[in-house]
């Protein structure tokens, strides 16, 4: 049987074959979704090799994972306090938070062992300005409350120091703080500062202010006759720095009280713009004090704070043993004294005084003439009355405050 191959019907190739549209479209889709679930597994298996903590809610806590401890600043606390503690409970610490006596670690021991609730004039500025950082460190060693320190604004400014004030942006220039006719009175590039002088003012406030944030809550103006070129009531420019410090005093919810070394001052307006007036006793060898309004020992009047003249235009008045580093002041006359004679000096004085309502200061730091000839303390230059040291007057001074509370 013959076939005719011409005849056959041939079968087409696939690539010839009639697809329909719509399932074309489907295929394509098919294959697209594979494509896209090859490509997300093979991610995601590479992101959990190489970023685990990703996967860690925010939330959620490593467990074993030390926790860094928060760094706590250490800051002193000022808390209220009466005229009452200062007048009867008060002690002289020149310089104490300054560093004076270099023995800090000893004074503050003594310091802690005593009856003393104010420390007069703590901090220092005689010839250099306030170190705070130093101040914070050497408070930081005494854990004693209630506790009041003080500071002593000095009639006595060095023109050759710096200061800056971290948060004030201004430079501060010594030289024109300066009352005009003192300059070189106590050193070589040293001057009596003038509070009529803008530079002193805003020194002043500047110094205060940090002061204060410190927890410092008494400030003494050192000799306001020189200080201040007018010193009375109606012309004087001292209301303006009071005026601040007691503003941010406020401010910050804090008791301070401001104090003067006034000596013949006797504008009773005046004297009352602040919280006390200060001033030495005068002591002879035996420890005896005269009743008059100006000492004997001088040629011109060095007032006698508890005579009426004064005390009675005055808030409050503060007495102790002054110094001035030279053998014959009132720490020299008494640390020249046997223990028998101090003790009883100032059991005298502080009967005398505080009967009267004033009050007198308990020497534990005050300065020394080095070539005094008597008992001293840390060296030389210093008294204190630690019972480690050649005084050994500290057990008896606190006797002594104790039964005056």
């Amino acid at each position: 049987m013959n076939i005719d191959l011409d005849k056959l019907e041939k079968k087409p190739a696939i690539w010839q074959l009639q697809i329909s549209f719509k399932f074309a479209i489907f295929v394509m889709l098919v294959l697209s979704a594979g494509v896209l679930w090859l490509l997300h597994k093979n991610w995601q298996i590479v992101s959990e090799q190489n970023y685990p903590a990703t996967n860690i809610p925010r939330k959620t806590k490593i467990k074993n994972s030390p926790e860094v401890p928060e760094k706590v600043v250490w800051r002193f606390i000022p808390g209220p306090f009466s005229m009452e503690q200062i007048k009867k409970n008060g002690c002289v610490a020149d310089g104490f938070l300054s560093g004076y006596g270099d023995k800090t670690a000893e004074i503050s021991r003594t310091i802690e062992r005593s009856k003393c609730v104010y420390l007069h004039r703590a901090l220092e500025t005689w010839l250099r300005p306030p170190d705070f950082e130093k101040a914070v460190e050497i408070m930081k060693n005494v854990d004693k409350k209630p506790i009041v320190y003080g500071m002593f604004l000095a009639e006595a400014i060095s023109t050759w120091r710096k200061y800056s004030d971290p948060t004030w942006d201004h430079k501060f220039e010594f030289e024109k703080m300066c009352r005009g006719k003192d300059k070189n009175r106590w050193e070589k590039k040293s001057c009596v500062p003038s509070i009529d002088k803008p530079e002193y003012r805003r020194y002043l406030k500047s110094i205060t202010q940090r002061a204060m944030d410190i927890g410092i809550q008494s400030f003494l103006f050192g000799q306001l006759e020189l200080q201040d070129e007018n010193p009375n009531f109606d012309n004087t420019q001292i209301k303006i720095v009071l005026d601040e410090m007691r503003k941010y005093a406020k401010e910050k919810n804090m008791q301070i009280i401001i104090g003067a070394q006034t000596n013949t001052i006797t504008d009773e307006k005046y004297l009352r713009l602040f919280d006390y007036i200060e001033g030495g006793v005068g002591i002879d060898a035996d420890g005896t004090v005269e009743n008059q309004p100006c000492s004997s020992k001088f040629s011109s009047c060095w007032a006698l704070l508890w005579d009426k003249r004064y005390s009675a235009s005055a808030n409050n008045v503060l007495l102790h043993l002054d110094w001035s580093g030279l053998t014959w002041d009132d720490m020299g006359v008494f640390a020249r004294m046997d223990q028998d004679t101090r003790i009883k000096t100032l059991s005298n004085l502080y009967q005398k005084f505080t009967k009267q309502n004033m009050g007198f200061l308990m020497p534990f730091l005050a300065v020394l003439n080095h070539e005094n000839a008597g008992c001293y303390g840390p060296n030389k230059h210093f008294y204190s009355p630690s019972k480690k040291y050649r005084c050994d007057d500290e057990d008896q001074i606190n006797r002594i405050m104790g039964k005056g509370r």
